[in-house]
């Protein structure tokens, strides 16, 4: 049981912060304020089999299920938000958003037969650049709320490609389809593998994730990311 009096003694040493305006909240299992949470647009994609995100792989990637927790636009609060994650070293919006999501998908049937998370890689040069992979943090998140074991390494990205900012479609397909290789194949035959992301655009690099992934036997392919663009 929560000890309200307890939450008040560890605020006063270690503060919660929204994660977007800084200040104080009182709510432990939220990563924000309700006033920031108010400016954001959930999508609530993980409650339908199809939808907007599982719509964007039809004919490309035989998908189980997948869904984003936000809309991405451009000047929004989530792009304020994934700004931070990726480029203001503060890796633990990842985890917290990650949790966060976590603790939505674990009640919905369609997520309940994942047996293993994998962040979508960054190429070892950009990692190094950034000192974390978004989408890993994204996945420890989900991993410690649905109490479903993440792995890296089982793909890794060893061609370094520009970056796909004002590519299309097609341009941003052929930019990473040969980007990505498979690494611990035994690790996934026969397993459902929830694909993680920080963001859906075009879909490219999460189709040329799973792609790499589908040529195991037996493979079953989700996805969820922090994120999803609107056209």
């Amino acid at each position: 049981m929560k000890n309200p009096w307890w939450n008040d003694f560890l605020s006063l040493f270690f503060p919660l912060l929204c994660l977007l305006c800084r200040h104080n909240q009182r709510n432990r299992d939220q990563p924000l304020c309700l006033a920031c949470q108010a400016k954001l647009a959930p999508t609530n994609l993980h409650l339908y089999p199809e939808n907007e995100f599982t719509d964007r792989f039809v004919g490309r990637i035989p998908l189980e299920t997948a869904a984003a927790l936000y809309y991405f636009t451009k000047t929004s609060k989530i792009q304020t938000l994934l700004h931070l994650l990726k480029y203001g070293d503060r890796p633990m919006i990842g985890v917290q958003l990650g949790r966060w999501y976590g603790h939505l998908l674990k009640e919905q049937s369609l997520f309940s037969t994942i047996d293993l998370i994998i962040p979508v890689p960054l190429h070892p040069i950009r990692a190094r650049q950034r000192g974390y992979n978004q989408s890993t943090q994204f996945a420890i998140g989900l991993s410690e709320a649905l109490h479903i074991p993440y792995r890296t390494g089982v793909l890794e990205r060893h061609i370094y490609t520009p970056t796909q900012t004002g590519k299309n479609r097609v341009e941003r397909l052929e930019n990473v389809l040969t980007a990505f290789q498979l690494k611990e194949k035994e690790l996934i035959e026969g397993k459902h593998i929830l694909l993680v992301d920080d963001v859906l655009t075009t879909g490219a690099t999460l189709e040329a994730c799973a792609l790499q992934l589908l040529e195991v036997p037996n493979v079953k392919i989700s996805m969820a990311t922090i994120a999803i663009a609107m056209y």
